[in-house]
């Protein structure tokens, strides 16, 4: 680590990357300290693991002149008196992606984009690197199994990095994933999303077109051909920029496994995975690792904790959770589980839960999202509802938007768990979809309950 940050704060220290960084830094010896308002787990219990657990609220005294910076997260507001007090002492301030180019200089920048794929990308390439011994630090937005940490900084050679779309930080509002100064950057794809901030299609898709455009010379961008936007942007002329495309490689699936160009079984599965995988090939490609090396790697990756995971199974039926909110994640994780298994019938449950899918102008992107599903429910809880100021959803109004006119809409959590109680799940599957936990529902005893 840069030896010039000993002494440092982090301001909204509680969010998934911030409390990452916070440990990371610790871990390589630096003096850290944190505050926030709100804390939750896993975030809390990994703080408190690592002796890092702030009292909540902000506290001024938390700034003196003693500190070598102060890292901002996108929790905290303009008018924080934490952030007041550092602006008025004068000290340097950074967001968190300035804190980590200002720690790559002199390292190889890659950064993986995209509205989805980025999380699965980043973990492959880091899984490949690892598997072949190749030092590499890292930043990833979510727990990848078999990747201890989401973030490493130490002093090799290269940085891969999960590039958000969204606000750097409250003092700047351009996308993060331009503050890194990318040598190689990827695009899996576009689709609108974070309408809080990019209130159309377009002004979501021009961050990715800046992305494109502040390519170096001599450097590379990879795109995904299958996804019309990330082609068109992409496959533009820049001067000296070596533009990279895939797509979706050949594979079959095979008594409930994905197998990959006929002779490479994998733990992954889903056809947007298969396509995650080539971008990550291609780009492993640019750091001189062979196909042989990553095909042989590859095997053993497990995928992202909250992402196709299997809850429980029997011989005839499997229980799977996913942390898919996004339109294209939606569709993507619904047609991976009718993939999987295509002789069982596939109940797929979805909760609107962000602040996009609870947004009646942008719910039309849902429609056929879940057309892969033989019964297609959406839940959504009153209260989270409310709480955006927004009027409740109707079931004719929620059939629309997802252009299924036999989707079932509950906002009870009790009542949907007592109608999957009912249902027979002889070759029958389920899968979960949600960022939240419909409304407390516990996935594992359901699991139990439904499949005992």
């Amino acid at each position: 680590m840069n030896s010039n940050f000993n002494n440092i704060h982090i301001i909204a220290i509680g969010g998934a990357v911030m409390s990452s960084l916070g440990i990371a830094l610790k871990k390589s010896g630096a003096k850290v300290t944190g505050s926030d308002d709100k804390i939750y787990d896993p975030a809390l219990s990994n703080l408190q693991q690592n002796d890092l657990l702030p009292a909540e609220g902000w506290d001024e005294a938390n700034i003196h002149k003693d500190l070598d910076t102060v890292i901002v997260g996108m929790h905290a507001k303009t008018d924080n008196p934490e952030l007041k007090k550092a602006q008025d002492l004068g000290l340097t301030i950074l967001s968190y992606p300035e804190f980590i180019r200002s720690q790559s200089e002199h390292k190889q920048r890659i950064v993986i984009a995209g509205s989805h794929g980025k999380t699965t990308i980043t973990g492959m390439i880091v899984h490949v690197l690892n598997y072949l011994n190749k030092p590499c630090d890292y930043l990833l937005g979510a727990k990848i199994k078999g990747i201890d940490n989401t973030i490493q900084l130490s002093n090799a050679p290269i940085i891969v990095i999960e590039g958000d779309e969204y606000f750097t930080s409250p003092l700047d509002q351009s996308p993060k994933f331009l503050k890194y100064d990318h040598h190689i950057a990827l695009i899996s794809g576009t689709e609108w999303d974070h309408i809080n901030v990019y209130p159309t299609a377009d002004s979501y898709i021009e961050q990715f077109e800046l992305l494109a455009d502040s390519s170096p010379k001599a450097g590379s961008l990879l795109y995904c051909e299958d996804d019309r936007m990330a082609m068109i942007i992409g496959s533009k002329e820049r001067d000296d920029v070596r533009a990279i495309p895939y797509k979706t490689p050949k594979y079959k699936v095979k008594n409930g496994q994905f197998i990959l160009d006929g002779e490479h079984p994998l733990k992954v599965f889903g056809k947007h995975n298969m396509q995650n995988l080539e971008g990550a090939r291609k780009l492993l490609d640019l750091l001189g690792v062979t196909d042989q090396q990553f095909y042989e790697a590859i095997q053993s990756y497990e995928g992202a904790e909250k992402r196709n995971n299997l809850v429980q199974a029997n011989d005839s039926s499997a229980i799977y959770s996913d942390f898919a909110h996004a339109p294209s994640k939606v569709k993507a994780t619904v047609h991976a589980v009718n993939e999987l298994h295509p002789d069982r019938k596939l109940t797929a449950c979805f909760e609107l839960h962000t602040f996009s899918s609870l947004n009646k102008e942008y719910l039309p992107n849902y429609a056929d999202k879940m057309k892969y599903a033989d019964t297609a429910i959406v839940y959504y809880n009153k209260a989270t509802l409310e709480a955006k100021g927004d009027t409740v959803l109707s079931t004719d109004e929620l059939k629309a938007f997802f252009n299924e006119k036999n989707l079932l809409v509950f906002t009870d959590s009790d009542e949907l768990k007592n109608y999957l109680n009912k249902q027979n799940w002889k070759n029958h599957d389920l899968l979960m979809m949600s960022s939240g936990n419909f409304g407390g529902l516990n996935l594992s005893e359901l699991a139990d309950n439904l499949l005992s």
